[in-house]
């Protein structure tokens, strides 16, 4: 198990770097359920040893990269808030910088799409927006939000919005403001009026 020093050790974050950059590097030319541990740790310059002191599968430090690169969007998205962006402006940048992520990691993704045994990446795009929607929801204007049950909210959101991107990376005639304009059309109407609840 991890320790909170780990965290700052550079070594740990050296080696946590090196495997997300090599493994984000294999899945952009094959599906990450073809890639072994043992192809993964020498292209990151790592034991298959140090490699399980942190993952059980390739699939775990992918997830991990493509976490943190859409993290780094919702983090400018609460900088956006914190500055009073308008709703549906605050919407349209968000859904964008989504989109930029899915275009940084199109081959990633594409090859997740191709190949069934590769539903891991599609399932934690699920996950990741399932959670976002949830915080968004519990941190909400609680007057602007549908009085129903946040999980099946955030479940439907999270479907529909990773059901999009699925989508847009199957049509080679849609662009990205394709997938924006159709997400901002389908976003619920009380989403860009929610905000942040004051005491959130």
């Amino acid at each position: 198990m991890s320790t909170a020093s780990e965290y700052t050790d550079p070594r740990v974050t050296r080696t946590i770097a090196a495997l997300q950059r090599a493994v984000v590097e294999l899945a952009s030319r094959q599906p990450a359920s073809r890639i072994t541990v043992a192809e993964l740790a020498a292209r990151a310059g790592v034991t298959r040893a140090t490699f399980y002191n942190r993952y059980s599968t390739p699939l775990d430090p992918l997830v991990a990269a493509l976490y943190a690169d859409l993290e780094t969007g919702h983090r400018l998205e609460d900088r956006r808030r914190a500055e009073g962006y308008p709703g549906p402006e605050l919407l349209r940048l968000a859904i964008t910088e989504v989109a930029d992520h899915v275009e940084r990691f199109t081959s990633v993704y594409r090859h997740a799409l191709d190949d069934p045994a590769d539903r891991g990446v599609y399932d934690a795009l699920v996950r990741h927006f399932n959670d976002y929607a949830l915080a968004f929801l519990a941190r909400a204007d609680s007057a602007c939000v549908p009085d129903a049950d946040h999980e099946v909210m955030a479940q439907f959101l999270a479907h529909g919005f990773a059901g999009a991107i699925r989508a847009w990376l199957r049509d080679p005639a849609a662009t990205k403001d394709d997938l924006v304009d159709a997400a901002v059309a389908c976003a619920p109407a009380w989403w860009a009026d929610a905000g942040v609840s004051e005491d959130g």
